[in-house]
């Protein structure tokens, strides 16, 4: 089994900046916009630029799941919270929202980290 690919904009500071830290503590191998292959472009969704994805062998996440994949693989402590979160009815809408919410704010979120800062 291939390590997860964590896809994301390498044109953001910020961006860069939490797939550094995802590939630190995490079990995944970042792969930046600029850097994928024709193979993992067409398994991307076609508005891919939009957010960040998770590639593994059989699935692609993107945007909050994306981030979910990569924060379950950061440490088994998130696994039950968001066992339990997943079970709570509109919990998957308010986590695409919190990511929107935030992927909207990368140029504030980068002032205080980016590509940079790790």
């Amino acid at each position: 089994m291939a390590k997860p690919r964590l896809v994301y904009d390498d044109d953001c500071g910020f961006c860069t900046w939490c797939a550094a830290v995802g590939a630190r503590y995490g079990d995944v191998e970042p792969v930046a916009f600029s850097a994928l292959s024709p193979d993992q472009k067409a398994r991307l969704p076609e508005d891919w630029r939009e957010s960040t994805h998770l590639l593994t062998d059989d699935a692609v996440y993107s945007a909050g799941a994306a981030v979910q994949g990569v924060l379950i693989r950061m440490t088994v402590l998130f696994v039950p919270v968001f066992w339990l979160l997943e079970r709570v009815p509109g919990y998957d809408r308010l986590r695409e929202w919190c990511y929107r919410w935030g992927a909207n704010r990368r140029a504030w979120w980068g002032k205080f980290v980016s590509r940079g800062s790790l």
